[in-house]
């Protein structure tokens, strides 16, 4: 027992001896010399970052800031893109907002800026059909802008100007130093750029995007500063609210733990930064409004638009024919499709045919046709594929009596001989197509046909009985047989100033 007792105190006085060596040097290691406090802060921990690399403090600050008076959609998931319901055509201010802070951009201070607002397609798929999906637009409906401004309610914006050939833009004036605003109008809608089929489609959003330049050193407003967007859909008439209200009607049931996913509704809309809408002139190649899209098949024939001057629009007098021109062939490619759908008005059905060449098209029966496109406009894409015209009210055949030819008269009396004068030689009649049932109608048809100056027809006449001259009323054409033939000659009139046309 006594030699246990021995060994505890053995150990204890060992334990307190290594214990006071172990102090003992606690003042000597933290002694002036022995460290540098360029050591210690050149541990990795307290290295300082590449200064050329921007802190979170110096982040790019835009110079300025566009505001839209409009709610935003609260049925948008959070980290997404916000969503804003519009109605066509009501006036929505664009706030434009300098947000330049004290000394940025000083060669802009007390100049005049550009901005160029746009109505542009959201799906990267539309944007490289833009020019043909807004002339097909353009074609259903003539003289209408897919945006405007509603300068009386506008404040701040100097010299408006708006392209013709660019239905979607809008481009002014304004002074960033002085409060400026924009109300715009938006005339398409969503669904106008959606396939029909049964009703109900999803319609395709768009975008509003603002572009701010500055003068260069020729005064030329080309200089960018600034580009910024935000995402919207366009519904009819006080269908945007009916939308705005249902979204937030579900988002109401939803559960607490739902709603956390989404981002709040906010009464406007800030529109983000993006990149320039590209310059691309050749996206709006033709300037001068053209009241349908040219179709060049491969086979070189030109379809365009009849005019007034043209004996029909069917058919021509003068032995030209049209309507060949306007069928699509089987050869044609499936750009020349696209064409050949816009200008006959079928633009809501370019994407759903996009891929389809003349050939894949003219395959399509009429049941077909009538599945994809529905009832009216399947048989109407039917008959412009088989070239169904429309046939006029009146078609007369006309001949040009000659002077030298003193038994013409007699020759029409006896049509049934077979058409042919005293020489055997066949007279030539010219359909005229009557697309109005009046005297001036036929005036200007025979001048069209026979190269006769319209303003030097005084009178037409028709020969009745034992030779008199009976004036061309309305009455009288109206009471034509159809497909009637007539020979006519011309005489001066009394004053010697133009002529009269007689038919017989």
């Amino acid at each position: 027992m006594a030699w246990v007792l021995k060994m505890d105190e053995v150990i204890e006085s060992g334990l307190v001896h290594d214990f006071d060596a172990s102090l003992s040097g606690i003042g000597q290691e933290l002694g002036a010399g022995a460290y540098s406090m360029s050591d210690v802060l050149a541990l990795p921990i307290f290295k300082q970052e590449d200064p050329s690399l921007p802190l979170d403090c110096e982040t790019k600050h835009p110079p300025f800031q566009y505001v839209m008076c409009a709610a935003t959609s609260p049925a948008v998931k959070l980290h997404d893109e916000t969503l804003t319901y519009l109605n066509q055509g009501q006036s929505y201010e664009i706030r434009m907002l300098d947000n330049r802070k004290m000394g940025d951009m000083p060669e802009i201070s007390g100049k005049l800026v550009k901005s160029i607002i746009r109505v542009v397609f959201h799906d990267r798929r539309l944007q490289y059909t833009e020019h043909q999906q807004l002339e097909g637009w353009k074609w259903n409906r003539p003289g209408d802008r897919l945006l405007d401004l509603d300068i009386p309610m506008s404040v701040g914006i100097i010299d408006t100007r708006t392209n013709p050939s660019q239905l979607n833009a809008v481009e002014f004036l304004w002074d960033p130093a002085k409060r400026t605003s924009a109300f715009i109008q938006v005339h398409c809608i969503s669904t106008e750029f959606t396939p029909r089929k049964h009703g109900g489609e999803k319609g395709v959003p768009f975008r509003i995007q603002v572009d701010t330049f500055k003068q260069n050193e020729n005064g030329e407003y080309t200089d960018h500063l600034h580009s910024a967007s935000c995402q919207i859909k366009v519904f009819k008439p006080k269908g945007a609210d009916r939308k705005q209200k249902t979204d937030r009607e579900r988002m109401e049931k939803r559960t607490a733990h739902e709603k956390e996913k989404y981002q709040p509704s906010y009464d406007t809309t800030i529109l983000t930064e993006c990149s320039p809408w590209p310059d691309t002139p050749t996206t709006y190649a033709n300037n001068s409004p053209s009241p349908a899209p040219t179709f060049t098949s491969s086979q070189q024939s030109t379809c365009s638009v009849p005019d007034s001057n043209s004996s029909s629009p069917n058919h021509q007098g003068d032995g030209v024919l049209q309507a060949s021109g306007e069928q699509i062939q089987p050869s044609a490619t499936t750009q020349e499709t696209q064409q050949w759908l816009l200008k006959n008005r079928f633009s809501s059905y370019t994407r759903l045919f996009s891929n389809f060449s003349g050939a894949d098209l003219l395959k399509l029966t009429k049941e077909d046709l009538v599945q994809i496109c529905g009832a009216a406009d399947g048989i109407r894409l039917y008959n412009s594929l088989k070239s169904r015209s429309v046939r006029p009210p009146l078609t007369i055949y006309v001949c040009q009596e000659q002077p030298s030819s003193a038994a013409l008269q007699a020759q029409q009396q006896t049509a049934g001989s077979g058409g042919e004068n005293g020489s055997g030689t066949p007279y030539v009649y010219h359909a005229i197509y009557l697309e109005e049932m009046v005297a001036s109608e036929v005036a200007r048809k025979l001048a069209l046909v026979f190269n006769i100056p319209l303003h030097q027809i005084n009178q037409v006449y028709r020969q009745g009985p034992t030779g008199i001259h009976i004036l061309v009323s309305d009455q009288m054409v109206q009471n034509f047989q159809d497909e009637s033939c007539f020979l006519f000659s011309t005489v001066k009139a009394e004053n010697n100033d133009g002529i009269h046309i007689i038919l017989k």
